[in-house]
């Protein structure tokens, strides 16, 4: 049971930890002007792609205890990537008519992180 508790524990600090850096990537790209509202969005979740495929690379060949596993992954990870807001922003897209954006936006979001989560593997390999 304390087991249990002790990674809920390390995956909620992570997790918070993850939301604080993603937020502060957010402020970040609103005090540049020219970048639209989503691009803080993009970034967090390109790097935190990236970041995953480095930590999945890295444990699979080294031995790391499942509490930091987790808290790496599953909470800063976890935290710091933004699928929820992600999804809202293409339905504002769709919703105002801007498919074209909305399409780039979705594609490139989701072949870059790929294209991350495979630089990460690589990189730890």
């Amino acid at each position: 049971m304390l087991n249990g508790i002790k990674i809920i524990v390390f995956i909620a600090v992570g997790s918070g930890l993850g939301g604080v850096a993603r937020y502060g990537l957010s402020r970040l790209a609103a005090v540049i002007p020219s970048l639209a509202s989503f691009w803080g969005t993009m970034a967090a979740n390109v790097i935190g792609c990236f970041l995953i495929g480095l930590l999945y690379g890295y444990f699979d060949r080294n031995d790391i205890a499942e509490h930091w596993r987790l808290f790496l992954t599953v909470g800063f990870c976890g935290g710091f990537t933004t699928f929820s807001t992600f999804v809202n922003e293409n339905y504002m897209h769709l919703t105002e008519g801007r498919f074209v954006q909305m399409l780039l936006y979705a594609t490139g979001s989701f072949l870059l992180g790929l294209l991350m989560v495979h630089a990460g593997h690589a990189i730890t390999k």
